[in-house]
């Protein structure tokens, strides 16, 4: 953004552009303070993607904490144990939530590969939705989701982790979703509005009923918004929804959708959010 000091010292120049201004230094400044304020509240529509180093400062927490993030941008990444953790949304989840809604300043992180591999369920099967899943309960020695979390607050300490309420599935019926429940929620795949922006291979009601699509995650990613290309990344990975009463959907190495049976492997690459 261009400043034309002229606007502020001239009053000629400044009627003629139809703008009424304090001729002072202090008036100038709050205006420029003013523009750049709105700018910081704007960060989730500017991409930037630079190189944050190996760890969170502490000056950096105190931005987000603030919720002034200044410095941080859309696409901006740490780079810890070998994973880039890329900076997908700011205060996505602020003021969402039942009694006890987040009122924590965050930094929504999507990891650029996935942080292991695993199934949904041990057979083909979509029972219990997301949360009745052997991936969420851990079932039949499915170790999936527990290695993710593990992985991440290994990474960003456990302390640094969002806790916020969310909307999650917890019963199938003729392979649609028709029941959910608001649970905490930490660390969890994502849904295909986080990564798409609108519903397209999950199941909602088949018209036979109201859907049960109630979810406070309910719109794309920025990060997803400014590079499409982010989606794919090289493998197939989960996300938590019920497509039939069989298969579960997920985001394809090339970004397209897709779905496939609970009972395949695919990678594991989860929505996390860090605070200070």
């Amino acid at each position: 953004m261009t400043y034309n000091k002229n606007l502020y010292t001239s009053s000629t120049s400044a009627l003629d552009a139809g703008i009424v201004y304090d001729q002072t230094e202090t008036k100038m400044q709050s205006e420029i303070n003013a523009d750049l304020k709105n700018t910081l509240n704007q960060l989730n529509s500017i991409y930037r993607g630079k190189n944050l180093g190996s760890s969170v400062t502490a000056a950096q927490y105190a931005e987000i904490s603030a919720g002034t993030f200044n410095d941080l941008f859309i696409g901006d990444y740490w780079v810890i144990g070998g994973v880039n953790y890329r900076i997908a949304a700011f205060d996505y989840w602020l003021n969402t939530g039942d009694g006890s809604r987040c009122q924590t300043h965050h930094v929504v992180i999507v990891p650029d590969s996935s942080l292991t591999s695993g199934k949904m369920n041990n057979s083909n099967v979509t029972t219990g939705a997301y949360i009745g899943s052997d991936f969420y309960t851990g079932a039949n020695s499915n170790t999936a989701r527990a290695t993710a979390q593990s992985t991440v607050k290994n990474a960003f300490g456990s302390a640094h982790i969002l806790s916020h309420r969310e909307y999650l599935m917890n019963a199938v019926t003729n392979g649609y979703e028709s029941g959910q429940f608001i649970y905490d929620v930490e660390i969890e795949l994502m849904n295909e509005l986080m990564v798409y922006g609108s519903n397209i291979f999950h199941n909602l009601s088949k018209g036979t009923n109201l859907p049960s699509n109630y979810t406070m995650s309910k719109s794309q990613l920025p990060l997803f918004q400014h590079r499409h290309n982010l989606i794919g990344n090289g493998g197939h990975w989960w996300l938590r929804d019920v497509v039939s009463s069989s298969d579960f959907a997920y985001a394809s190495a090339n970004g397209a959708a897709n779905r496939d049976v609970a009972s395949f492997s695919l990678g594991i690459r989860p929505a996390f959010a860090i605070k200070a």
